[in-house]
């Protein structure tokens, strides 16, 4: 824990603190952990990464506003970094903003389309906003009982004021009216948290004791509705998580079918967690852990029918494509092509657009990997028309043309060159319009076309004027480029 003393400020390193965080974290102690990254960040205020931490730390709380401000403070300054974009659709997306979280999500999505969490993120936000925006026959609630609250804080200021000012008998007798049209709704929503609804509405009936106060001052009538409102609020959320957190009925089924095997209550909730896991190790450079995670969860869903997990290709596919990614990190090249294969004819077998493009992505990242070009090349040429945003084809048109410059197929090397160059223009990027002239420079030097690769190298000089070490190499081979077009 940090050791402040008497508001002197933390007394330990910024990695000590972050250490100390993410150890917390994992324990499930997460306000400790808040407090920790809240000391790192008096040492490192802007720290992105801790930024994100602590925010994780706020969702996990429940205090998704604190949590959306410091996912917004980690994209301040640099507003395309990935963890803080998921972590931004994450907070919202607890808020019960699923709209503005998809958007995020589909953001992050268009940056690293090779990571599991985004592809995830947006699965969960479509369907509750499908859930919400339909009407479901099978969980309906309408917010017109006494103890019922919407979710904006408004509404819920202006409910407590009507509790306190109407007599407690009207309250009760309205709730007694109005109770059994959402009794059953909500029981299945909360599940073991409706005993504790339940007990707070037995606990306003004490007229005695809701005029009581806390040791703190807080006044036992007020914290009690603040209670109940809470429940009343997660319920409608839950409805509307209902096709991947609420699953009843799915779930009873699958208990009777599957006892003696053990299954998780919520095998969709269960791998989405796992997945999350799996993901996480990886992205922090631990592909041992996340590589025998993955083959955990593999051997279980292997053993689990459609019934049970109604998307089981495609998690299948997502397990492969971590198997292959961790044996990529860890040197096994062959294995991991193995597995990237495995993903990519399972993602044909279900005509999955997404997971065909992510599997011929990897596959081509081993093939080049391994210095074998045109393999790589044939399996990116083939996820071409899987393209959707302008940053995947700048990126993808760009290694195309690096597999044919190692070729020596120069002219291929500069016609995907030109359209990285114009799809990085197309977004603005000058990361990638720096990397495609170069390419392009490089074509057209080994063409013969001198004048025409100086003023490529010229321009990618100047994209590169805060990038020290690239401008170095361009100068050097941009002097002796101008040495051959004199001549």
């Amino acid at each position: 824990m940090p050791d402040n003393d008497g508001g002197q400020g933390p007394k330990s390193t910024f990695s000590t603190y972050m250490a100390e965080g993410e150890q917390l974290f994992h324990k499930g102690e997460y306000g400790k952990a808040t407090e920790s990254y809240s000391a790192a960040l008096i040492l490192k205020p802007d720290d992105k990464n801790c930024l994100v931490a602590r925010s994780k730390c706020y969702v996990k709380l429940g205090e998704s506003a604190k949590a959306l401000k410091d996912a917004d403070a980690s994209l301040k300054e640099d507003g395309f970094f990935f963890k803080g974009l998921h972590q931004k659709a994450e907070a919202l997306y607890t808020m019960g903003d699923f709209e503005f979280a998809l958007v995020f999500y589909h953001r992050g999505h268009r940056l690293r389309p090779e990571l599991q969490d985004f592809r995830l993120g947006i699965q969960k936000a479509q369907e509750a906003i499908n859930n919400c925006v339909g009407s479901p026959s099978s969980v309906k609630l309408e917010n017109k009982s006494a103890l019922s609250f919407v979710h904006k804080v408004e509404d819920l200021k202006m409910a407590q004021q009507k509790y306190l000012v109407h007599p407690l008998k009207k309250v009760q007798r309205k709730q007694d009216q109005e109770m059994p049209k959402n009794e059953r709704t909500a029981k299945q929503l909360l599940s073991e948290l409706y005993a504790d609804k339940e007990y707070l509405e037995k606990l306003l009936k004490d007229e005695d004791l809701i005029k009581g106060k806390t040791r703190s001052g807080e006044h036992l009538q007020e914290l009690i509705f603040t209670c109940i409102s809470y429940l009343d609020t997660r319920t409608e959320f839950w409805r509307q998580q209902k096709p991947i957190y609420a699953r009843q009925h799915d779930r009873q089924l699958q208990q009777r079918q599957w006892s003696h095997h053990h299954l998780p209550s919520d095998p969709t909730c269960n791998v989405l967690r796992n997945l999350e896991k799996i993901n996480a190790a990886l992205n922090a450079g631990n592909a041992e852990s996340s590589l025998k995670k993955a083959r955990e969860v593999l051997k279980n869903v292997q053993g689990w029918s459609e019934d049970v997990l109604p998307n089981r290709t495609e998690v299948l596919g997502h397990l492969y494509s971590c198997l292959g990614n961790a044996l990529m990190d860890l040197g096994d090249m062959d294995k991991a092509l193995d597995n990237h294969l495995k993903d990519l004819e399972l993602a044909k077998q279900g005509k999955l657009m997404d997971s065909k493009s992510r599997a011929l992505d990897n596959i081509g990242r081993v093939y080049a990997r391994t210095g074998k070009f045109q393999q790589a090349i044939e399996a990116w040429e083939e996820k071409v028309c899987l393209l959707r945003s302008g940053l995947e084809k700048a990126w993808l048109f760009h290694e195309i043309g690096r597999c044919y410059l190692e070729l020596k197929q120069y002219v291929e090397a500069r016609d995907y060159g030109t359209q990285s160059l114009g799809a990085a223009s197309d977004i603005c990027d000058e990361k990638w319009q720096l990397n495609a002239s170069v390419l392009v420079a490089q074509a057209e030097l080994k063409l013969g076309n001198f004048k025409t690769s100086v003023l490529l190298f010229e321009k990618a000089l100047d994209l590169a004027k805060e990038d020290t070490a690239a401008r170095d190499a361009i100068q050097k081979v941009l002097s002796e480029t101008r040495q051959l077009a004199a001549l």
